[in-house]
């Protein structure tokens, strides 16, 4: 009896992770939210942080839509900005302001680090005082998070990643 209760919980333990794998590839592959947009240029970034949505503007009446998090309160900015820099799997080096609350943050973390929060790429912004970049804490997306930067999941910054230049506008607004 205990040869076929084995056999039986082997069976369905197979069939679980497979059904996980698959639900996994799925949810990698689902195509972005196209949305109808207008009033921005095609090749816009348009970040509005009342709704933790980035968009980027496909064409007169169209956007691909990317649920963001943004700065926590008295951490946002608003206005126009450019992409300044792209980095895959970038290094980060706290701010002071950080480093202030978090004394014990090393001076630079790696890039690739399970613990870096810049994530699998960044688009810097500002001077680099600001980023719209991955993160590995996916559960901080869709909340005010942040210092300032704009997060998102590692999946959708790749993909934004491979659509804009340097020099591609960004608009932040409420």
């Amino acid at each position: 009896m205990s040869f076929v209760i084995k056999r039986t919980v082997l069976f369905l333990a197979i069939v679980v992770i497979w059904a996980l794998i698959v639900a996994m590839a799925r949810a990698a592959t689902l195509p972005r939210d196209v949305v109808a947009f207008s009033g921005f240029a095609p090749g816009t970034i348009v970040v509005k942080t009342g709704e933790r949505r980035l968009y980027y503007v496909i064409d007169e009446q169209r956007a691909l839509r990317f649920p963001v998090g943004v700065g926590r309160s008295g951490k946002t900015w608003m206005g126009m900005s450019r992409v300044e820099g792209k980095y895959f799997r970038p290094a980060w080096s706290p701010p002071e302001e950080i480093r202030r609350e978090h004394p014990g943050l090393p001076q630079v973390i790696a890039g690739g680090a399970a613990n870096n929060p810049m994530g699998a790429a960044a688009l810097t912004l500002r001077g680099g005082e600001y980023a719209i970049h991955g993160t590995n804490r996916p559960s901080s997306i869709g909340g005010f998070v942040s210092y300032g930067c704009i997060r998102m999941y590692n999946r959708d910054i790749v993909e934004l990643f491979s659509l804009v230049d340097i020099g591609t506008p960004v608009i932040v607004e409420r």
